[in-house]
């Protein structure tokens, strides 16, 4: 009975007992939690729209970018183009000031006044006369005179004939060249037909002067002692582009 009456007081005394002593020793309180804590981090919406706004200035300064290398390339390829358009012109224009490849080296002119005087006893050369036309032009061209004796520094008229043998109206532009090449700085033309569009109706004929001297220094070069004989050549090619352009100035049929 003791025993029981013993064991019913314990668990009354336990039940009674303050919660803090069941709670267990208090755990010691941190420190510097409250003063020492990051702040909170900022709004997640402001740091959205600056990543945008950095990504929408990175693809703008590409885009930029991009369309200035189109622009350069773009200008390039407008470049070699016309490089390669003026090509020829270009490459006649050198040939007529500096003589080479066989070229006049002066262009021709119809004011460049020619020769006033030569020497009566000055060397005289042959010039020869040949020609040719391209197939796809059907024209029958060919120089009047054959071969042509003058004194250096004397003026001389000669003539080419060209006729269109084809149906249809046609363009051509003539191109020439001396031989010997190393002659070719002392043969002055003062007026030709070369290098321009010419047109022929079909079944038209016409003439063409040459209006060219001998520069007297011919003579007084070591290198032309040799040189008895001056062929001038002219060939004649048809040109598509002409005709578009005599057409689009109302010239051409």
């Amino acid at each position: 009975m003791l025993s029981r009456f013993s064991s019913l007081g314990l668990s009354a005394a336990v039940r009674r007992a303050p919660a803090s002593l069941r709670a267990g020793p208090a755990r010691p309180a941190q420190r510097g939690l409250a003063s020492e804590a990051a702040p909170p981090p900022p709004p997640r919406g402001n740091s959205d729209a600056r990543q945008r706004a950095a990504r929408e200035q990175y693809y703008s300064s590409h885009r930029q970018a991009n369309i200035s290398a189109l622009y350069y390339a773009g200008a390039v390829g407008v470049a070699v183009c016309g490089l390669s358009y003026a090509a020829v012109p270009l490459y006649r224009m050198f040939c007529a000031v500096t003589g080479f490849g066989g070229t006049p080296k002066t262009g021709h002119n119809a004011a460049a006044p020619p020769k006033p005087t030569f020497d009566e006893n000055a060397r005289v050369v042959k010039i020869h006369f040949t020609s040719d036309a391209s197939d796809n032009l059907r024209w029958r061209f060919k120089p009047v005179q054959g071969t042509l004796h003058l004194r250096v520094g004397e003026t001389a008229l000669a003539f080419y004939e060209a006729e269109n043998q084809s149906g249809r109206d046609a363009v051509g532009i003539a191109t020439y060249n001396v031989t010997p090449n190393k002659a070719a700085e002392y043969f002055n033309k003062i007026q030709c037909f070369c290098f321009e569009y010419q047109q022929l109706r079909a079944g038209e004929r016409v003439d063409m002067p040459v209006f060219f001297y001998i520069d007297p220094e011919f003579a007084n070069d070591p290198r032309m002692k040799d040189v008895d004989t001056i062929i001038l050549s002219y060939s004649f090619f048809e040109s598509k582009q002409g005709q578009a352009l005599l057409k689009q100035a109302g010239i051409a049929a």
